[in-house]
């Protein structure tokens, strides 16, 4: 599978640690940045990623900051994407089972780097349902 991963400054270091975790899995993978721990305008790294998930040049993106909220917030700007803001692997799995997320974003300062790589897993791993869940998937997007 193709990942694209990106994030903020405070989400740098999950970013390096789950491009580890994604390397052992075999998956491919592009970093939008940060690459670094320098203080960064989130959005300059989120609106590119997202751009090549809707374009479906990547299957997934994975993003990472201090809360998750700017990024899921800048990803959810784009119509084809559907960026889920998650803390557990529960909500990772439900995400991509009911609603088809196609971003997962992980709040690094309120998870631990065991519970990112699980919510990784279950994000990749789960299938969506379709079904009752597709109509509404449909309705998402304004455009």
């Amino acid at each position: 599978m193709k990942i694209a991963l990106g994030g903020d400054h405070a989400g740098f270091q999950y970013k390096e640690m789950l491009k580890a975790q994604l390397e052992e899995l075999g998956h491919e993978m592009k970093d939008f940045g940060p690459f670094s721990e320098a203080s960064v305008d989130y959005p300059d790294f989120v609106h590119p990623l997202s751009t090549a998930v809707e374009n479906q040049e990547h299957d997934l993106g994975i993003l990472i900051c201090g809360s998750g909220n700017g990024v899921a917030m800048t990803a959810n700007k784009h119509a084809g994407i559907r960026a889920a803001l998650c803390w557990n692997k529960e909500l990772a799995e439900l995400a991509k089972s009911h609603n088809n997320a196609n971003v997962l974003c992980i709040p690094a300062r309120f998870v631990s780097e065991e519970v990112a790589k699980d919510m990784v897993t279950a994000f990749l791993t789960t299938p969506f349902e379709g079904g009752r869940h597709q109509n509404r998937v449909a309705k998402i997007a304004c455009s």
